[in-house]
């Protein structure tokens, strides 16, 4: 609004009515939503994309990441995880065989020592295995793992996971220093099942913006 004082013109700002906030609130949020929606959308890409990505090249070591075990019998989707990496060893694609994973209260055993087992009972040799059997997260068992790598002179390592876990995975691992890959299993019992599918992504994304915002894990 312009008002005349004498022979000059001065601009005096309009207040903020009401409507003018509610109207830039609208657009903030919205500029917000879209923001959101755009890193979503990238991220589930990635997410998808890596899962894909399966590389089998020659490597220092094989790392198994843990899931359930049933009172030393591994669940099927951990299963699903040893038998692609057991695969992988009798390839030749590494002469160690790293398994993960501790146990929740009330369990007898760990999630490593039921995947040594099953890992002996399918061929591998119980000295070319090297676990830890402790962590109960994927970043607690990227950083065991590391810590046991370096321990033992091993410098490269291929990950088996899920699809959908893959991308966690392997940032992890690169952050903590492992030259790491990934060969992602496709016998997993959340193959072909979209509702299964649609939820471990959904989880990953959670997980992945907990890990990037606050570097920990859930």
């Amino acid at each position: 609004m312009l008002v005349r004082l004498g022979k000059q013109v001065q601009e005096v700002s309009r207040p903020l009515t009401g409507g003018r906030i509610r109207g830039t609130i609208v657009r903030l949020g919205i500029a917000g939503v879209v923001g959101i929606t755009t890193v979503a959308g990238y991220a589930t890409y990635r997410i998808l994309d890596e899962g894909q990505r399966d590389d089998r090249s020659s490597t220092d070591a094989i790392v198994v990441m843990g899931a359930a075990q049933y009172d030393g019998t591994p669940s099927p989707i951990f299963a699903a995880r040893l038998d692609h990496a057991i695969a992988l060893f009798h390839d030749g694609v590494a002469s160690r065989l790293i398994v993960t994973g501790g146990k929740a209260e009330g369990d007898r055993t760990t999630e490593a020592a039921s995947a040594r087992v099953y890992a002996i009972a399918h061929g591998v040799p119980d000295e070319a295995i090297l676990g830890e059997d402790q962590s109960r997260t994927t970043l607690a068992s990227i950083l065991a793992v590391a810590a046991l790598m370096r321990g033992a002179g091993i410098e490269r390592a291929v990950f088996v996971s899920d699809r959908s876990h893959m991308l966690r995975v392997l940032q992890m691992a690169t952050d903590a220093g492992i030259r790491a890959t990934g060969s992602p299993t496709g016998t997993s019992p959340l193959e072909g099942d979209i509702v299964a599918t649609a939820d471990a992504v959904i989880h990953e994304l959670g997980a992945l913006a907990v890990y990037v915002v606050t570097g920990r894990s859930r």
